[in-house]
């Protein structure tokens, strides 16, 4: 009978053990990410997928701070934490790398998110399956492509709850050759947002331009006035433009244009000090040329990305030992992880992926490899275990 039993048994946990759902390989994640891409504030699918494959791993929890993103919490001691992020966005982009696996909804994961979260959930992974003795917080950011994700859920006060001592994070790029690390001590990306002027004229037929004001010109001068500005200033500003329109036809002197541009600085404050330029100048063209300026801008830009001097120095030495280190000086790039970087003592760097190709981020046809993913883990663990010392 009780041999009976202990078979039953046996065959019972077979079944049970058979039964048991193991979260998917990273790479298997990256791919199911890659082809149902979300767009900011959309990442409905995205991250229920990230939080199916969370739930199944021993040790942790999960924080839902807003509705698209993820605060996963590993505690293992009354000690401080150390803050690792991805962020889980796409792009309205069309993909044109032709993998199985690609895109076909309209949007692509063209700036390598799909590889960052799979590079957090990789090392995730292994931190539940090794129970190093270090707290870590895992975020999986919604809206970084123009949404201003991370300062969003740091307003929610979710961090607060915990002890956090640095932060880290990384993105990836094949402007550097696979497995480099490319950082700089101080402004890594810089102080970035949209902007966009309306000129207002009044319309004419062309054969008589005196009864009318051409927006065009307006806008033209505006043009030439900020780069002027941008030259003299001593500051290191980009104030560039994407998209201009005017005009209603040939014969007609335009009663309106639009410029649509973005405006960075190294520092958030050279970049709040260009925009009262912009508005001083847009008086000036108005005076001058009749023309009406209306200015359009986020008051809550995103911030440099800033890395700590001190993190730099200490980090640098102990990667180089695994990877090639690359000091690459600042980069005009956006990235909201900056807003991480103004609350806590933070390290950013590039990832290199290229094997060749330099297709450049935001393109079509940007696709790193899937072994970029056990790479990009490899260093974030090599941070944690210099960083719990």
């Amino acid at each position: 009978m009780k041999r009976k039993i202990f078979l039953l048994a046996t065959l019972l946990l077979s079944f049970l053990q058979a039964q048991t759902i193991t979260p998917l390989d990273p790479v298997e994640l990256r791919h199911r990410l890659h082809a149902n891409p979300e767009l900011t504030f959309k990442e409905f699918e995205t991250t229920k997928l990230i939080r199916s494959q969370v739930e199944l791993l021993p040790g942790i929890k999960i924080h839902t701070p807003t509705a698209t993103g993820l605060v996963v919490e590993y505690t293992v001691n009354n000690g401080s934490y150390l803050l690792f992020r991805a962020d889980i966005d796409a792009l309205p982009v069309v993909e044109e790398t032709g993998v199985p696996w690609a895109s076909t909804n309209g949007a692509m994961h063209a700036c390598g998110h799909d590889v960052h979260t799979s590079i957090l959930y990789n090392f995730l992974l292994r931190v539940t399956q090794e129970k190093p003795d270090q707290n870590v917080i895992f975020v999986f950011q919604p809206a970084e492509e123009g949404g201003g994700g991370a300062d969003i859920m740091i307003k929610t006060g979710v961090f607060d709850k915990f002890n956090i001592t640095k932060a880290f994070a990384l993105h990836v790029t094949d402007d550097f050759m696979k497995g480099e690390i490319a950082s700089t001590k101080g402004t890594l990306f810089a102080a970035s947002n949209a902007v966009s002027i309306d000129f207002f004229g009044k319309q004419s037929h062309v054969a008589f331009p005196e009864k009318g004001i051409n927006a065009f010109d307006g806008l033209m001068l505006f043009i030439q006035r900020t780069k002027e500005a941008v030259k003299n200033s001593g500051k290191t500003i980009l104030f560039g433009y994407g998209k201009i329109t005017s005009g209603i036809a040939r014969n007609i002197v335009p009663p309106s244009a639009k410029f649509d541009g973005t405006l960075r600085a190294l520092k958030v404050e050279d970049y709040r000090w260009f925009l009262g330029e912009m508005e001083r100048i847009a008086l000036e063209v108005e005076k001058e040329t009749g023309v009406k300026c209306k200015l359009n801008y986020d008051n809550n830009p995103y911030v440099e990305v800033n890395v700590d001097a001190t993190l730099y120095d200490q980090l640098k030495p102990s990667l180089e030992q695994k990877f090639k280190f690359i000091d690459c000086g600042y980069r005009f790039t956006g990235e909201d992880f900056g807003f991480f970087s103004k609350k806590y003592p933070a390290f950013m760097f590039w990832l290199g992926t290229s094997t060749g190709e330099n297709h450049g981020l935001h393109t079509p046809k940007f696709l790193p490899g899937d072994d970029i993913i056990k790479l990009g883990a490899e260093v974030f663990w090599e941070i944690l275990e210099y960083s719990k010392k």
